[in-house]
């Protein structure tokens, strides 16, 4: 089915539907696979400080990368929900469940946003012109103004790539896009 034509709320449907097509451990398969490819990437190998997302058990999981990052010296960073805004704050130990019941760390806000190499950017579906359609509340899309050097790097499940990705002048494509294949 393409997605040509469809609006946001349609390409989301679309997408959850395609999701539970697969199992769990299927999903953490792509998760590995796109994992060890974030992991060979330029990007990521070049990066001293980079932004993370806490996945959520329908997104890429992202722990592979933490533990790696941070075995590599890498600085991490998470996002906060902070009212309407996405607060960016030191990986740590100290983890406390956030506003979607996402782990989020403990501590004072990042502001040296000029120092952030990697953005690692969690999304439902992503294009070939690497447009991303989030979950519908613009927390990365006002993030990401802030951070016009910073490389950005969409990662998701080989089904969520799709034909086209509704755009809105507010949103900012990414640098990169990191799949799998399905097989």
């Amino acid at each position: 089915m393409t997605s040509k034509g469809m609006n946001k709320k349609e390409l989301r449907k679309l997408i959850r539907e395609r999701k539970r097509q697969f199992s769990h451990g299927e999903l953490e398969r792509f998760s590995q696979h796109v994992c060890r490819q974030v992991l060979e990437h330029d990007f990521w190998l070049n990066a001293s400080t980079v932004l993370l997302y806490n996945s959520l058990p329908d997104e890429v999981d992202t722990h592979l990368l933490l533990e790696a990052g941070l075995k590599a010296g890498k600085q991490i960073l998470l996002p906060v929900v902070a009212g309407e805004d996405l607060e960016l704050r030191m990986y740590s130990e100290q983890m406390r469940e956030g506003l979607f019941g996402i782990l989020e760390p403990v501590g004072e806000a990042f502001l040296d946003f000029s120092s952030i190499d990697l953005a690692i950017v969690p999304g439902i579906a992503f294009d070939a012109e690497r447009h991303r359609l989030g979950r519908g509340r613009g927390y990365y899309d006002r993030l990401l103004l802030n951070l016009p050097d910073c490389k950005t790097m969409g990662i998701c499940f080989p089904f969520q790539l799709v034909d086209s990705v509704p755009v809105d002048s507010h949103d900012i494509p990414m640098s990169e896009v990191i799949s799998c294949s399905q097989t």
